[in-house]
């Protein structure tokens, strides 16, 4: 199987589970394992920054209008809704930007361990199938629980196969807030992150010398992004609807089965 075409499959696999309740990150693990993929250091990094971006901005296509109106709302410089909502959004991202600070050393070991990704996978599981039981109750996003919220988004950085869309969905649901409105707010909060974590990167490869593509074909990058974004723009506006019709409980059976396959290949047959 050539490079392009592995590139393709991982960024579908991003694409998709950037999205979906289902952790982005272990299915990356995963995916890479299955197609023996290796590039050296700067070539890992160069395709972590794509495939991000990629997904970031089918965010922003999904949600143009409300980005739009945010940003409108903050020029009125009023203590308005969009205001609000803007600050429940920084809110929200301190304690994920602590964890990236403090502990980048320990993620960069967990996020190549297989038991790991198969173990936070049953808690992905078990968050979603709690959350599809929670009433729906029209409760807008706290301030309180904007920060406990980003805790969750935290934690799933942190742990490669919590799902971060699924942690932070369900804690939202699970505070009492409304399902529509969680998907948003999860959504949102996530695009300063992905532009500050690919900001980071191209940061620290300038210093170590920039970033190279080394032996990774031209092709591999941009179908990556291609397969990404199309990807990301299809999961994005699937995820929103599924969570208003309550039907999370299919992607907890999911990410039983697949926890259970990777923990049981990493104890016995790794």
């Amino acid at each position: 199987m050539s490079e392009i075409i592995k590139a393709i499959i991982v960024g579908l696999v991003q694409g998709l589970t950037e999205f979906l309740p289902v952790s982005s990150s272990g299915h990356i693990v995963i995916a890479q394992e299955i197609l023996n993929i290796h590039f050296d250091e700067e070539e890992n990094l160069l395709f972590a920054i794509v495939l991000h971006f990629a997904t970031a901005l089918s965010t922003i296509v999904v949600f143009r209008k409300d980005i739009i109106q945010i940003f409108k709302g903050l020029f009125q410089f009023k203590n308005n809704e969009e205001f609000q909502f803007s600050l429940k959004i920084v809110l929200s991202m301190i304690p994920a930007a602590l964890v990236g600070v403090l502990l980048k050393d320990t993620l960069e070991e967990l996020f190549s361990n297989l038991l790991v990704v198969g173990c936070m996978l049953l808690v992905t599981s078990g968050l979603l199938f709690f959350a599809d039981r929670a009433k729906n109750t029209g409760k807008p996003v706290g301030y309180k629980d904007s920060f406990i919220i980003g805790i969750a988004q935290g934690f799933a950085a942190l742990l490669p196969g919590l799902s971060r869309s699924g942690s932070t969905i369900s804690t939202s649901i699970l505070l009492g807030n409304d399902k529509a409105k969680a998907a948003r707010f999860s959504f949102l909060m996530v695009l300063p992150l992905i532009f500050g974590a690919t900001a980071k990167m191209f940061l620290d490869a300038s210093e170590t010398g920039g970033l190279s593509i080394g032996e990774m074909p031209v092709g591999a990058l941009v179908g990556g992004f291609a397969a990404a974004f199309l990807a990301g723009l299809f999961a994005c506006n699937w995820m929103i609807e599924l969570v208003k019709k309550a039907k999370l409980t299919y992607f907890s059976v999911y990410c039983v089965i697949v926890g259970l396959v990777v923990i049981s290949y990493s104890l016995f047959f790794k």
